[in-house]
């Protein structure tokens, strides 16, 4: 019984790590503009998430490349991650990302089971999105897209400046972690609606998805951002299928 408490908690422990978010993510980004290119490879407006869009028009003003500027910017990043986490490098156990996998498949079962519940018990759900008339490709491009820059924004750089922010009002901890997975899942939800891809506002949709950020926010500061990406992925894989 010892030794399986020590093996899940050093499960928990590591894979909460930079080292192990950044490369569970790799998989995320190269799917995703495998997918783009396949489903859309001679479309001059090519449909992207709007996170991505706005990376890619900051990385514009570098070079007219801007795939191959991401693409650098990430390397860049494995370098500072595997440097920063060289001492974790001969620990690295292969079989925790398949475990992180079968993780964030749950927690996004869970959470289409009990969001839905909880909303349906309140309104009547009717469940119309604009990339309906996509193709197949384009809607699974879309949904690992989705798990690895909308995470990335809300989560890692959103949540983290509010909680900046908050801890400077307040003396509280719990306060600041509250208020910021609050105010992060209204802004989450609310983008949502925004942009020619954005959804007709309805009460019902608005509810859900601040829900749904908001289990995300707690999935980011309890388990880091490898598997709060790989939990929204999967959940709108689910959706789609």
């Amino acid at each position: 019984m010892s030794t399986f408490r020590n093996s899940v908690k050093d499960y928990f422990s590591s894979t909460h790590s930079i080292l192990y978010s950044y490369l569970i993510s790799l998989p995320l980004l190269l799917l995703y503009e495998i997918l783009i290119f396949l489903s859309q490879p001679d479309t001059e407006h090519i449909v992207r998430i709007s996170v991505d869009v706005w990376i890619k028009t900051l990385f514009s003003y570098i070079g007219p490349n801007v795939l191959s500027i991401t693409l650098i910017f990430v390397a860049l990043l494995g370098v500072f991650v595997l440097y920063r986490e060289r001492e974790r490098l001969s620990s690295l156990k292969l079989s925790y990302f398949l475990t992180m996998l079968i993780e964030a498949s749950a927690y996004a079962f869970l959470l289409a089971l009990l969001i839905t519940s909880a909303i349906a018990g309140l309104f009547q759900m009717i469940q119309n999105s604009p990339i309906e008339h996509l193709s197949v490709l384009q809607q699974l491009a879309l949904s690992l897209g989705a798990g690895l820059y909308e995470e990335l924004f809300f989560r890692v750089i959103l949540v983290s400046v509010l909680l900046f922010l908050f801890k400077q009002l307040f003396d509280k901890k719990l306060m600041s972690y509250g208020l910021a997975m609050v105010v992060a899942a209204a802004i989450f939800s609310f983008v949502h609606y925004v942009g020619v891809l954005g959804d007709p506002f309805t009460m019902s949709s608005f509810l859900f998805r601040f829900l749904f950020g908001l289990a995300l926010n707690a999935i980011y500061i309890w388990r880091g951002f490898g598997m709060a990406a790989w939990t929204h992925a999967i959940y709108d894989l689910m959706v789609i299928v």
